[in-house]
């Protein structure tokens, strides 16, 4: 049997006319791409025995781009995607940030800097323990402390209030 690439370009018209016949409009270079690589498994898979290497190589190219048209199809229905007018409506959300910064620490008077910290960065930035320690460039279970005693002081005094 010949080279592969001496292949590829006498099925390349066959892998557009397939393209063609399955209405294939976008990612035409991805498509292109996997008739190639079909045709590269034919190649590789080819048993004289068969039949005719030209009818199972159009099989195993019309089949995975059917395959690919299949899945891109199965995601299309799955994401939804918005359109532009979506975004450029969406009220500003960070316009009640620092009114709600300042009720948070109305709470925080009784607390000491680092409790503080973990406080604004769990409830105003949310903020995972891992998350804190990382930017505080301390262990995750020292935040636990801070997350214990502030919360401690907390109790303590909204109750009393």
């Amino acid at each position: 049997m010949e080279n592969f690439e001496n292949v590829y370009h006498q099925f390349l018209p066959i892998i557009h006319h397939i393209m063609k016949s399955l209405h294939i409009y976008k990612d035409q270079d991805e498509f292109q791409q996997i008739g190639q690589v079909a045709l590269w498994e034919a190649y590789e898979k080819y048993d004289q025995d068969k039949g005719a290497f030209s009818s199972i190589a159009y099989s195993y190219i019309k089949g995975r781009m059917m395959d690919a048209l299949k899945k891109s199809k199965q995601r299309e229905q799955r994401v939804v995607y918005t359109n532009q007018l979506f975004w450029e409506e969406k009220p500003d959300e960070q316009s009640d940030k620092p009114f709600e910064l300042d009720i948070l620490l109305t709470y925080a008077i009784h607390l000491t800097h680092r409790e503080k910290v973990w406080l604004i960065r769990t409830f105003y930035q949310d903020m995972t323990i891992t998350e804190i320690a990382q930017c505080e460039n301390v262990s995750p279970s020292t935040v636990k402390k801070w997350r214990k005693q502030a919360m401690n002081k907390l109790k303590l005094h909204l109750a009393v209030e």
